[in-house]
Parts: C-alpha cells; structure tokens; sequence
C-alpha cells in the first residue's frame, strides 16, 4: 500500500445517510450551483491528516485501537444547520450536533493529542462538529428563508460506538470516503 489521504472520523448507518441525502436535496431545489457531498461520504470527521504512509497507517491502528477500548459509547443527535459563509457564496452548508458534546470534545482532543507523536501537528482551530452536506453554494434566495421553508426535520439518536480511518481518493469526478481501519469504542 502507497501513501493514502486519510482522516479519522465517525461513520453513520444507511439509515441515518438517507434521512440526512433527503434533507440535503430539499436545500439542493433551492440551489443554482454547488458541490453536493455524496450520499456514501457523510461523516463527522475529529482528525484531518492528509497524506500518510502506510507505517504512520499502523501508527494509528495501535494509537486509536488503545484509545478506543478506554472509552465508552456515546449518543448524539443532529439538531441544528447552518453555514460557513463565503466570498461569494456559501463555503460550506453543515448539520450541528446536540447530546453528549463532551465526550465528543475530549475524544476528538484525545484523537488529535495522540497523532502528535506519529508526526500530525495538533489542531489550532477550535473543534466545530459538524456534517458538511454541501460546498461552495448559491442559492436562489437568502438562506434564512430557505432553511425556513423547508421547516423543521428529525433524525433519529445516533450512538458513536466506534471510530474509523477514513480513506479519501479521487474517482472519476467523484471524491470517495472508503474505510482503511475500525476501532471501536469497547469500556
């Protein structure tokens, strides 16, 4: 195995995929342009590393598989959307969290303290879960009244028993999120 484009994160059941693909293509009708994320690539990431080779690979396999049998499962829900804006449109269109931030928070701290010594710089920006469900849009109209429109929605609790690495390639025009490895929460 060559080096891989990889990052750690939370993976969600087909279920919860569809009922967050359904909610996205209500806001992608209101859309002129965009990127929107593919079905199979929903996730919430804890920990971006970029490029890694395949010893860093086995680095994190220990790191993480240790990591995860200390900690407990934990539930969230997705409760809020929003946007990060940008120049001229909206750099990404995300789904917020609710539940048990907390441990959220310290595990994604725990994830990015522990790739430090296999060579990842630690994160300086302050985590902001989130799902990116879109990218770099324009919509019809303002945002407010579209998030509006489209009303209220609910998913159903999601229970993080486990981590992944993710794989990130290019195919085709498509960017794919495969898993590499799963470690999964065991206490």
């Amino acid at each position: 195995m060559s080096d891989i484009r990889a990052f750690i994160g939370i993976d969600f059941d087909r279920e919860l995929k569809n009922e967050i693909y359904y909610l996205q293509q209500q806001f992608r009708k209101s859309s002129l342009k965009g990127r929107w994320k593919y079905i199979d690539n929903f996730h919430l990431t804890l920990k971006f590393l970029d490029e890694i080779s395949l010893e860093q690979k086995e680095q994190i396999d220990n790191v993480l598989r240790k990591l995860c049998i200390m900690r407990k499962p934990f539930n969230l829900s997705i409760a809020d959307m929003g946007i990060f804006p940008g120049q001229d449109s909206i750099r990404v269109l995300w789904l917020g969290f609710t539940g048990d931030i907390p441990q959220l928070h310290t595990l994604q701290h725990e994830v990015d303290e522990a790739m430090v010594p296999i060579g990842f710089k630690p994160e300086k920006r302050r985590y902001t879960p989130h799902i990116t469900i879109g990218q770099d849009i324009v919509f019809s109209g303002d945002f407010g009244q579209i998030r509006e429109s489209i009303g209220n929605f609910q998913f159903r609790k999601i229970t993080v028993n486990g981590l992944a690495l993710f794989k990130s390639e290019q195919v085709g025009h498509k960017r794919i999120y495969t898993k590499a490895s799963e470690y999964e929460l065991l206490r």
